[in-house]
């Protein structure tokens, strides 16, 4: 199983990253975790197939997260993709989504695909089973507007990841990410903590309760992106890969 970082940047591009959107493949799976405004041009240009995604997963509405599905759904149109697409996320998810296609592109939500889109809805501590990969919700804590907010844990072929998404310290991560081979998790802030967010500092006096395999951080804005040379963890890029 891989972890391509499609885009890791927090939602004002700081240091120059791209939106959230990350790419995992295996043997039997193929599918995104979140696909946020910028993620059609960067699948391009890492010359992912888009046509080959049979799952996109959405942790919540906010435009870094959410606002690309538009342009990989309309891209999918006028490439003539056959391949069935399942799109799914919080509660609330279909209706968001026609918003945000309209609020994009004038009518387009009612355009009948080609291909069949099945649009779903997760519940909190409900697993769901999409193909070879199994994802659980988890709800985190990321104030109001754009929920719910969901961070997920994934089992597929003998692997499991779990993803913080944006969130400030909540009791829930621990039992999300516990145990898992990769753990990628939102480090916003460096030591500073402000509301809805994770600080690095906060995060790591949880990390013996969380007792992940692997590390991964995420979603930096410049406090931390600043630090890079001397974190003690890996931190994302733009692109890179990541073998679990």
């Amino acid at each position: 199983m891989q972890l391509r970082f499609v885009g890791c940047g927090d939602a004002f591009g700081s240091g120059g990253r791209l939106n959230t959107c990350f790419h995992v493949s295996g043997r039997q799976t193929n599918f995104l975790i979140d696909c946020g405004a910028s993620a059609l041009p960067a699948l391009k240009r890492l010359e992912i197939d888009r046509n080959d995604i049979d799952l996109i997963l959405i942790t919540h509405f906010h435009g870094d997260h959410f606002a690309g599905l538009p342009f990989f759904l309309l891209d999918a149109q006028f490439s003539r993709r056959t391949r069935p697409l399942t799109i799914a996320g919080p509660q609330g998810i279909e209706r968001r989504l026609r918003e945000v296609m309209e609020a994009l592109f004038e009518h387009s939500s009612k355009t009948q695909q080609r291909f069949e889109l099945d649009v779903v809805e997760l519940v909190p501590g409900q697993s769901r089973t999409f193909g070879a990969v199994t994802v659980t919700p988890y709800p985190v804590v990321h104030g109001e507007s754009g929920g719910p907010f969901l961070a997920y844990r994934v089992d597929a072929e003998g692997r499991t990841l779990a993803y913080s998404a944006d969130t400030e310290w909540t009791e829930t991560l621990i039992p999300l990410a516990h145990g898992v081979d990769l753990f990628i998790a939102e480090a916003y802030m460096y030591e500073k903590v402000v509301k809805n967010h994770l600080s690095l500092k906060t995060l790591e006096q949880h990390l013996p309760a969380i007792a992940a395999k692997r590390l991964v951080l995420t979603h930096m804005s410049d406090d931390v992106l600043s630090r890079l040379e001397t974190l003690p963890h890996m931190a994302a890029e733009d692109g890179m890969v990541v073998v679990f």
